[in-house]
């Protein structure tokens, strides 16, 4: 798993490159989490993220939850088809605003 941290504007996204399951959840929870911060802004860029196991529904699950708590956003952008449909089927994908591109998810997050 590949974790890289951009700052756009008052915007922070993390573009994640690799699966998250078991072994690569925990380095997403300990990269991604420290972001959230009172009114905080974060893109996660999943476009390069193949598979999804349900320890990263967790972690996706474990942000929300932080950021809403804190009066944050969070969008996720670039879901496959078959992460998009796992969501959906789990009902995780009604408590996230998605976008297809980083530029579109950018203009959502504001």
């Amino acid at each position: 798993m590949e974790i890289n941290l951009k700052n756009h504007e008052e915007v922070m996204v993390a573009e994640l490159t690799g699966d998250i399951d078991g072994n690569t959840a925990p380095d997403v929870k300990d990269k991604v989490l420290p972001l959230v911060a009172p009114g905080s802004k974060i893109l996660l860029d999943l476009t390069k993220v193949a598979y999804l196991s349900s320890a990263g529904l967790r972690v996706l699950l474990m942000l929300y939850r932080q950021t809403s708590s804190k009066d944050g956003k969070l969008v996720l952008v670039g879901l496959s088809e078959e992460i998009a449909d796992i969501m959906a089927i789990t009902g995780f994908l009604d408590f996230f605003t998605t976008s297809d591109t980083i530029e579109a998810g950018l203009v959502a997050i504001r």
